[in-house]
């Protein structure tokens, strides 16, 4: 069974907005044993929107359409789609009952007859009532094809898809098992990593397909596989897990199905009942932006201070001056002086520090761009490594950070 996403709106194509929801839907998809075929993003342009939406019948059993339900006129996808199906518009009792209280509540105000009007959907659909927002799901079917018209805006799409669209689908259709099993490796290359494995990787069975996902400092290695015996799948796959996995648990730090690094950092310092701060320089609160991003944060999470330029790390994080003159601002150690700092500060039981050059100019320090220094302090001791990352300033501070998660990971799954 495969399906074809299609994304609606200018703003994607002219780079506005990042189409994130392809990515979701795609992964809810798969989860369930649905191929995505193809994904399509295309212009508010009706003759567009009608081209794309018939290549894709021809393409997939399930097309799943995105954007263009707004109050305003250029949202035409609801009266396109009804073209195509030879329908007519028709107010749903349900839809506006729903518009009516969530401004009755929210918006406080009286409805237009542009708000009343998100209320008519093709005859032929079957609503998906959306209580986040004004614009309903539809769900309309043609030849055994099914096709799903979702908001744009995320946080509704999602509902959706996990609330309406996923489990009808799975209700509907007779899908293959599809399983997925990441593992999450750092701290060695994509062509180190292919030699090291190469004679577990060429004895895998057909139908086990190894992937490898690249990226700054990380390597994820997906292995899947996809058939309608579920029991055999899941043997398969977690039998050769075990047999990889003493091939690289020097470098293995956990599984992408169970978050990514630093939220498994997260889980641990929660169930050791530790602590953590960070002071960062070169890498900008990207490192705490990356831990607060999890629900829960505060838990194990209590403070970063962005000690960037290098008066700020002597008068807010009391690095003393002479330490600087000495040793540099970006060196192991004043890297190590932050990490301890802050742990004091915040009172922690563990503390990363950042120190270094991202470029492209030398800044305050007379070292090689793409140099930095991190730093781990723990309740017994700190230490500080220094890195080469490249010239390349995004690719640096991304690299840092992930170093960084290297490093504590190794330090807290030592308990």
């Amino acid at each position: 069974m495969q399906a074809e996403i299609i994304t609606i709106g200018d703003e994607i194509l002219i780079g506005q907005v990042v189409d994130t929801n392809s990515t979701f839907i795609a992964k809810a998809l798969n989860k369930i044993g649905v191929s995505v075929y193809q994904i399509t993003s295309i212009q508010d342009d009706k003759a567009h929107i009608l081209k794309a939406i018939e290549e894709a019948e021809n393409n997939a059993d399930i097309i799943i359409i995105t954007g263009g339900l707004g109050p305003t006129k250029d949202d035409i996808t609801k009266t396109t789609i009804a073209e195509y199906f030879d329908d007519v518009l028709v107010s749903d009792a349900g839809v506006l009952k729903n518009i009516e209280s969530l401004w009755e509540k929210y918006i406080k105000q009286s409805l237009s007859q542009v708000n009343i009007d998100q209320a008519l959907v093709p005859s032929k659909a079957d609503v998906l009532m959306n209580y986040f927002g004004s614009a309903p799901g539809m769900w309309l079917e043609k030849k055994n094809k099914v096709f799903v018209s979702l908001p744009g805006v995320p946080f509704e799409m999602k509902a959706l898809i996990n609330d309406a669209v996923i489990p009808r689908l799975q209700e509907q259709f007779e899908l293959p098992f599809i399983m997925h099993k990441t593992l999450l490796v750092y701290g060695i290359g994509e062509s180190n990593l292919a030699d090291r494995i190469e004679s577990w990787e060429v004895s895998l069975p057909n139908f086990v397909k190894l992937a490898y996902l690249p990226s700054l400092g990380k390597v994820r290695l997906r292995l899947s596989a996809k058939g309608k015996d579920k029991k055999t799948i899941v043997s398969e796959i977690n039998k050769q897990i075990n047999l990889l996995l003493p091939q690289i648990e020097d470098v293995f730090v956990g599984y992408e199905e169970d978050g990514a690094l630093e939220e498994l950092i997260g889980k641990q310092l929660v169930a050791l009942g530790k602590t953590l701060a960070t002071a960062e320089s070169c890498t900008g609160g990207k490192i705490a932006e990356r831990i607060t991003s999890n629900s829960g944060a505060s838990a194990y999470f209590k403070g970063s201070l962005v000690s960037y330029a290098t008066q700020a790390k002597i008068e807010v994080l009391e690095i003393d001056k002479t330490l600087i003159d000495k040793y540099s601002v970006v060196s192991i150690e004043v890297a190590e002086e932050m990490a301890a700092k802050v742990r004091k500060l915040f009172k922690t039981d563990y503390a990363i520090a950042t120190t270094g050059n991202a470029g492209p100019t030398k800044g305050d320090a007379d070292v090689e761009v793409g140099t930095v220094c991190i730093a781990i302090a723990t309740p017994t001791k700190v230490y500080a490594q220094e890195f080469k990352f490249g010239n390349h300033r995004i690719k640096v501070i991304n690299k840092a950070v992930n170093k960084a998660f290297e490093m504590l990971q190794k330090e807290i799954f030592k308990n």
